[in-house]
């Protein structure tokens, strides 16, 4: 059972209130290292030189997509295996589908409830404490 206190947190998303919300809602179970970037060129650049355990983000930002991000990430040998959550407005089956063959941990549909957020995260990390 990891400490939710020890994990390094990456929230990507272009709308600062959904990033805002997302924060609350990990600081709420506990964690205290988030970080968080409007894009992902710069989430990527960042979780490069100072990584991280999870990174949460939106699939729908303005030049980069959620999916281009998660594809640099697993093919980055450094950074490849980091948990990786998408979250979208959309339940588009084929968007699914790519995230899951680019082999996202869990995709989340907007607006989410922060239980449903927790339970993901314990999924890929074990019981939170």
């Amino acid at each position: 059972m990891p400490a939710a206190s020890a994990i390094k947190v990456m929230v990507v998303d272009d709308q600062r209130t959904i990033r805002a919300m997302v924060r609350r809602s990990l600081q709420d179970f506990g964690f205290k290292d988030i970080r968080d970037k409007s894009g992902p060129v710069e989430a990527l650049e960042a979780v490069r030189t100072d990584r991280v355990h999870l990174i949460i983000s939106d699939y729908n930002m303005p030049e980069v997509d959620g999916l281009q991000f998660l594809e640099s990430v697993r093919k980055d040998p450094v950074i490849g295996k980091t948990v990786f959550i998408m979250l979208s407005g959309s339940s588009d089956r084929g968007i699914v589908q790519k995230a899951a063959a680019l082999g996202v941990n869990s995709y989340m549909v907007k607006p989410f409830a922060p239980a449903a957020l927790k339970e993901k995260i314990e999924r890929a990390f074990g019981e939170l404490t």
